[in-house]
């Protein structure tokens, strides 16, 4: 099964811009799942629970890195993986990837990013470099407990819960100032102010007991996304904290979830 170690999405970029391909020696036309890592935007690697299980389902898995916080400022990590996303369609025939069934999965920080992808799908306000006129849209997101409006964490945190609005919050890191004294990049960064009708269908997945992401985050995105009209599944993965699940439910929804809406591509439904 060839694997594709360090694919550089960007000419002369950051070393952290790369990404991992992994296709299957036979066939072609594959469905792409893109995994983008979590790390509260500051920590984390491409090499982090990679769901390499779906190469056996007739799946090509590709894995990204992006530029962390202190690397650079937001808006840069999404920048980063609507290029990875760019380079991964203008390359698909080079790596028998089909070009119209990516689908962006991602956990935490990497939520956050998938829904981005998500929900910015219909506006090229981040996608800069290379392969312009290659759209970076996805056909259907993964969200496993990604904040999604950075100025209402606090609000809904639990009582145990980590603070965001402190200058050393991931968020905080994030957008380079408290997220409370930078009000307008805080909003920018949230995907649930990019939602509209032509978001793809989305599976969000949280746990109510969630102590560095509010369990609400997820219900915000989810009440958006239903209000804007577009299909959405949302799981409440009871007294489940930050990931690390044991509802035996998640993977089979997940796995139902992904396989339902690339077929429903694949038949034009």
């Amino acid at each position: 099964m060839p694997t594709y170690n360090d694919l550089v999405y960007v000419t002369d970029g950051h070393e952290r811009q790369k990404l991992d391909l992994y296709v299957s020696d036979s066939g072609e036309n594959f469905p792409l799942i893109i995994w983008i890592h979590g790390g509260a935007f500051r920590l984390g690697s491409k090499t982090d629970n990679v769901p390499l299980e779906y190469l056996e389902e007739g799946y090509a898995v590709a894995s990204i890195n992006y530029r962390l916080s202190q690397h650079a400022l937001f808006p840069a990590q999404i920048e980063d993986v609507k290029s990875a996303v760019r380079w991964l369609r203008a390359n698909a025939a080079k790596y028998t990837l089909d070009p119209d069934c990516f689908a962006a999965w991602g956990e935490s920080a990497g939520g956050h990013l998938a829904a981005m992808l998500g929900t910015t799908g219909n506006t090229s306000v981040f996608d800069v470099g290379e392969y312009p006129d290659v759209s970076s849209r996805v056909q259907l997101v993964i969200d496993y407990f990604g904040p999604t409006d950075f100025l209402q964490m606090d609000s809904q945190r639990l009582p145990e819960g980590m603070f965001h609005d402190t200058a050393d919050s991931p968020e905080s890191e994030l957008i380079g100032g408290p997220i409370q004294e930078n009000l307008e990049k805080a909003a920018k960064a949230n995907p649930v102010a990019y939602v509209s009708s032509e978001a793809p269908p989305f599976l969000i997945v949280h746990g109510d007991c969630d102590p560095l992401v509010p369990f609400h985050q997820s219900i915000l995105l989810k009440d958006a996304l239903e209000n804007a009209g577009v299909p959405v599944i949302f799981y409440r993965a009871e007294g489940e904290g930050h990931g690390r699940f044991t509802d035996p439910k998640i993977p089979e929804l997940t796995r139902g979830f992904i396989e339902q809406q690339l077929k429903s591509i694949k038949t034009g439904a």
